[in-house]
């Protein structure tokens, strides 16, 4: 298969969270009470905010990145790691008598993981931070999002973003207790299973009930809808209402911790390239199953020959 890498690279913003992953590995996942002797500890630079803009610029955009690290010593670490990554800095700030952002990853042997984040810095990120880089905002191709920075910031984002006619991917995770109407008002709205579950009251168990949910989330405010369903793939419903399942790719899961990422950072890819929402998710189902077939949030974030690879 030829590769295809446009001559003029995707403009891509992301507004979101950077984090130290600080990932332990075992056998098997702990049940509560339980101690368990782990494998091995690395410390891997993540947060959704990173690793999609790491992601989309292994694929080939133009990548600034909007967030915040503390004034520790994993703030110089993750600052350093995005910009080898060739991900623009001007929009992350260091914060003064803060940590940066740790999430405490327990991956087991097949793949599965669980993860507790704390914040830091992370839950810092203003309003007024998002509005500094206006400009920024209004000259991306595709704005990207997520929800581990406040919600507030988020929305700020979404209306800026709107504003200038800018397309709009909200990646609503992790998953909250309260969603504002206004958080739905995007262009693409793209949660797994479970937060689509969250957001719907409709619980997922087919494609039948998954397509039920997107059309329950464009009736909330979203233009078109991705819903990921792990090893089943995903399900897609469009502007014009048309719906469709994305096959899954087989591959062994080593770690899942940054699938997601990578396919929404694929998906915002192929969306400013102009590709129709059923191409893109294709697309960005490779690039999720490529992720979970290696170690690491960041390290993992496959290249566009990897995905292409993977798709011929």
């Amino acid at each position: 298969m030829t590769i295809s890498i446009p001559q003029i690279k995707p403009r891509v913003l992301v507004v979101g969270s950077i984090n130290m992953d600080l990932v332990v590995r075992s056998a098997r996942l702990p049940v509560p009470g339980e101690t368990l002797i782990g494998d091995g500890l690395s410390e891997i630079p993540g947060g959704k905010g990173a690793n999609q803009a790491v992601g989309a610029a292994r694929l080939g955009a133009d990548v600034t990145l909007i967030g915040r690290v503390g004034d520790d010593g994993f703030g110089d670490t993750l600052r350093s790691s995005l910009g080898v990554e060739g991900v623009r800095l001007d929009g992350v700030e260091r914060t003064q008598n803060c940590c940066s952002g740790v999430a405490i990853i327990s991956v087991e042997r097949s793949g599965q993981n669980c993860i507790t984040v704390v914040p830091g810095a992370n839950g810092r990120l203003t309003p007024d931070d998002v509005r500094k880089h206006a400009q920024a905002v209004a000259s991306a191709d595709v704005l990207l999002l997520q929800l581990e920075v406040p919600i507030e910031t988020v929305l700020t984002a979404i209306e800026l973003a709107r504003t200038n006619n800018v397309l709009t991917i909200l990646d609503p995770a992790p998953a909250v207790n309260d969603y504002p109407p206004e958080l739905l008002c995007v262009d693409v709205v793209c949660p797994n299973e479970s937060e689509a579950a969250s957001m719907t009251g409709v619980e997922i168990t087919s494609t039948e009930s998954a397509y039920r949910a997107a059309e329950k989330l464009q009736q909330r405010g979203a233009r078109q809808v991705v819903i990921t369903l792990g090893d089943k793939g995903a399900v897609f419903r469009d502007a014009s209402g048309n719906s469709g399942h994305l096959a899954p790719f087989t591959v062994t899961a080593i770690d899942t911790t940054a699938a997601g990422d990578a396919f929404a950072a694929a998906l915002a890819i192929r969306l400013a390239e102009g590709k129709s929402l059923q191409e893109a998710g294709r697309f960005a189902c490779a690039a999720g199953a490529v992720a979970a077939s290696r170690e690491g949030a960041q390290p993992g974030m496959p290249s566009r020959a990897d995905v292409h690879a993977l798709l011929s």
